[in-house]
């Protein structure tokens, strides 16, 4: 072979040799990118789940209209049976609850309020409002005695009202099913302030519900001073309970929400008490709309409570 082949050949060799280089070099480019990108996209991903789970109160909380707080999964499937499966063996036993409940719970002459062919349970309230939040356990549990929840959900009320961070429900996102009454709830506001004193908007009544508010939600039904008071049960136009309970307050639940609920298994517990003895009179007062029906409801011992109801 002649020196100018030789020299033609190791060109061409050392050209392939340096082309095999640049793609080596473009490859290992290539991977540190794509390295360098996974790891960019690896830290978005943890800072959107950080976001997400602090968004939702962490620990496993639950966000209802921006409220967070209170058992998911296991735990809250836990907490919805211990309060819609109370046995009529405790509520029998808890009764009154040596409680002036009756008082509460006003009868009213107003126009039968029904939908779908059944008597109506219209509820109002807000997230924020911590009477609201003591009222919801007791309207679960008795309305559980008619019915079916899906979809409840725990809060918390207003961190900054008095008392604060009561540990709740939320009826806003969840459905009811019963062959003896609708029940109809309104929650007006989360529990989010809006900035401007208030708290942000959730759900709105209809002019039909606007209309029962102003009516009942006003003297003579309630005191001038009590005027607008949440929260607002109408039960079927025919009884009326608004504001805070006697016995059902914020100040007399004691604990969060696996620990009230568990609670309800013992009737001689504080939580018991409160919650069953108004889950009672809650029961009485629809068992009147209902002609006692369900028995399974509608026990002796309820019907005993609906001689005081005064209606």
């Amino acid at each position: 072979m002649g020196k100018a082949s030789r020299t033609k050949t190791d060109i061409h060799r050392r050209e392939r040799i340096a082309a095999q280089r640049a793609e080596e070099r473009r490859r290992e480019q290539r991977n540190r990118l794509l390295i360098a990108g996974g790891a960019i996209l690896a830290v978005v991903v943890i800072v959107v789940v950080f976001v997400v789970v602090k968004a939702g109160g962490g620990n496993g909380s639950n966000v209802v209209g921006g409220a967070s707080n209170g058992p998911t999964g296991v735990a809250l499937t836990s907490v919805v049976k211990d309060v819609t499966t109370v046995p009529a063996s405790t509520l029998d036993q808890v009764g009154a609850g040596g409680s002036s409940l009756a008082k509460a719970i006003k009868p009213i002459s107003g126009d039968a309020l029904t939908s779908n062919g059944k008597p109506q349970v219209l509820y109002d309230g807000a997230e924020y409002c911590p009477f609201c939040a003591a009222a919801r356990w007791g309207m679960v549990v008795a309305l559980s005695r008619f019915g079916t929840f899906s979809g409840l959900k725990t809060i918390h009320s207003s961190t900054t009202d008095n008392p604060a961070n009561v540990p709740t429900w939320t009826f806003a996102g969840s459905t009811y099913t019963s062959k003896y009454i609708t029940f109809t709830p309104v929650e007006e506001t989360t529990n989010v302030p809006d900035g401007a004193g208030g708290y942000t908007r959730l759900q709105t009544p209809t002019a039909d519900q606007q209309a029962i508010l102003k009516k009942y939600d006003a003297p003579p039904y309630v005191d001038a001073s009590q005027a607008g008071s949440i929260p607002f049960i109408d039960f079927g136009g025919k009884y009326l309970q608004v504001g805070d309970l006697p016995m059902l307050g914020p100040s007399n639940l004691s604990g969060n929400w696996t620990k009230i609920a568990s609670d309800l298994k013992n009737p001689s517990s504080g939580n018991a008490k409160a919650v069953l003895s108004a889950a009672n009179f809650t029961t009485a007062a629809i068992c009147k709309l209902t002609n006692n029906q369900p028995a399974s409801a509608c026990t002796p011992a309820v019907q005993a409570l609906e001689s005081q109801l005064n209606g």
